[in-house]
């Protein structure tokens, strides 16, 4: 042990084992340089490119091959460091730079699985094998021998219904409300074709409904949203489910149709989210439209396209608003676009905030949740608004209120969501600086003109799914997200809770609209009861042990108000 504590840093010791590798690269190496001479090329070329290997693992399998001294005179064993190289198949193999469809398909599946594949979006216990074959293609039966869905594959059934339960557990109120009606069956008769987010939180609603006493019918409101193996569920325990991720344009009129065109079947309620269903049943099937006895529609979108047909006196069915009630709006919009906001782009982009510059487009609830979330991560966030309201608020909120393009050319990241169309233009899109990341919180994918970005001197380039680089011909590079659509429920998932709150407030509002007598609601748009807002809040208080003070009839009647509710105006902003 003495002789080995010297000062300074000895030679390594190569035991025999190396020695004899080493060796027996110089004799191959040898080999194949004359085998090269003369021109001869066999299969022993190619073993120079494992040798290296081998030797690694020769002396892996070994004790620790050589012996050296730290700076403290510490005798410690190491390998000797040897280079691993890796050995392709085909030496000559390349990518090509446009891989086919296919080709290109396959690709991006395998770069961002570990990314994308959440149980909100991406996620889908899918056979990769069989993912190129559309579901219109499939003859599919689930286990009650019944082929009336069309979902990507019916076997992910038992996954889908694992990702229900686990939303259930965060959805106890609509759970609540669904034993305590259930017995009464209040939408007995009730024919409900839908067409939402296909998410394991709608599969909650659509399942409570059924409960209730309703038939439902059901397509999905965006391409990329639906989660597979929910929507098998769903077909498996006998919806009619018309949705499956990664549709095209062609697909998802073809799944709204196949919900609203069935033999022996006729919807008499409709809840939409975004209006495309209620402008297809109108455009196509303008008698069923008039035998509609209630629409519930719950984004600014679709609210803004039936105060259209209002007030062109082209609405001829009672309407519900849930977008604007308090219980959608407050906490929808807000609390869960403050969260799903840096979920999805995490996801996406693997982005980091801090210092980041940020424009947010829209400062109404969404907009607020994703400022706040932004700014509390350390990003620098600007915000633009046509609303002088809005724009005091954000100033007060502690942002600089700028028009787009002030900022244009030194922003991160830009993020509509105002429900507006061409908020970003082309010419926009061209003074963006290079790894500017472009994005939607907004239902509707009209925010961003990606129609101008197909054009032949751009190159569009997939990452990851969800994620473009559209390429100028300088090389400068804009990174989109899910090609300009609603980027948190197409690339990552949201808040389970808080959709309890919004799924609670459409059953209550297709419950009343279907039981609702004659002459209470006339051919227009109405919002919610505010009696009804706050039942909704009620139910979802015990999840936080909260305890709601009592007025006393003194306190009533000095504010006059009943002890029971409502506690506010419909005037009253919350």
């Amino acid at each position: 042990m003495a002789d080995l504590l010297k000062k300074g840093v000895a030679e390594p010791v190569e035991t025999k084992d190396v020695k004899e590798a080493l060796k027996a690269k110089e004799v191959k190496e040898n080999a194949n340089a004359e085998r090269a001479q003369s021109g001869e090329k066999t299969k022993a070329d190619m073993e120079k490119y494992s040798l290296s290997k081998t030797l690694f693992d020769t002396v892996a399998q070994k004790e620790p091959s050589m012996v050296v001294f730290n700076n403290d005179g510490g005798a410690v064993a190491s390998h000797k460091p040897v280079k691993k190289q890796i050995q392709f198949a085909d030496e000559k193999q390349e990518f090509s730079r446009f891989p086919t469809k296919t080709g290109r398909r396959s690709l991006s599946r395998s770069i961002s699985q570990s990314s994308t594949d959440s149980y909100s979006s991406a996620a889908s216990y899918t056979d990769s094998s069989d993912d190129e074959t559309s579901p219109r293609d499939k003859q599919q039966t689930n286990s009650k021998n019944s082929s009336d869905f069309c979902v990507k594959n019916i076997k992910q059934a038992e996954f889908g219904r694992r990702e229900i339960e686990i939303a259930e557990q965060e959805m106890s109120a609509l759970i609540a409300l669904r034993k305590r009606a259930q017995g009464e069956k209040p939408l007995a008769g009730a024919k409900i074709v839908g067409c939402t987010h296909i998410t394991a939180q709608t599969a909650v609603l659509i399942e409570t409904l059924g409960a209730l006493g309703a038939q439902c019918r059901w397509a999905a409101c965006n391409i990329y949203s639906t989660q597979n193996e929910v929507a098998a569920a769903l077909a498996e325990a006998g919806f009619a489910v018309f949705a499956w991720k990664g549709e095209s344009e062609d697909d998802f009129w073809w799944c709204i149709d196949c919900c609203v065109n069935m033999n022996g079947w006729q919807a008499n309620m409709i809840l939409d989210d975004g209006g495309d269903l209620t402008h297809w049943v109108y455009k196509k099937y303008p008698n069923v439209f008039k035998k509609i006895r209630g629409i519930v529609e719950e984004s600014v979108t679709g609210v803004h396209r039936l105060y259209q047909l209002s007030k062109a006196g082209k609405l001829c069915v009672p309407a519900m608003n849930v977008n604007d009630s308090v219980t959608k709006q407050k906490f929808d919009n807000l609390y869960c676009c403050r969260e799903s906001i840096l979920d999805g782009l995490k996801r996406t982009t693997d982005v980091m905030f801090g210092g980041k510059q940020v424009v947010v487009c829209g400062y109404g609830e969404v907009g607020k949740g994703c400022c706040a979330a932004l700014k509390a991560l350390g990003a620098i966030v600007y915000v633009t608004e046509i609303d002088p309201i809005c724009a005091l608020q954000a100033c007060m909120d502690g942002f600089r209120v700028m028009k787009l393009n002030e900022v244009i050319r030194q922003v991160d990241l830009i993020i509509t969501c105002t429900g507006n169309k061409n908020v970003v233009t082309r010419e926009q899109l061209d003074r963006m600086k290079n790894g500017c990341i472009v994005c939607n919180m907004g239902h509707s994918n009209t925010e961003i003109d990606v129609a101008s970005l197909r054009t032949p001197e751009l190159t569009w380039e997939r990452v990851r799914s969800q994620v473009d680089h559209v390429i100028w011909p300088d090389g400068k590079r804009v990174v989109l997200l899910a090609e300009g659509r609603l980027l948190n429920l197409s690339c990552s998932t949201v808040p389970t809770f808080v959709l309890s709150i919004t799924a609670t407030t459409q059953a209550l509002a297709l419950i009343e609209l279907y039981n609702a007598p004659e002459g209470r609601y006339k051919q227009d748009v109405y919002l919610l009861p505010k009696k009804m807002d706050e039942y909704v809040a009620s139910l979802h208080l015990p999840t936080f042990d909260a305890h709601l003070t009592e007025l006393t009839e003194d306190q009533a009647k000095y504010l006059g108000l009943n002890k029971n509710g409502p506690f506010k105006p419909n005037y009253y902003r919350y």
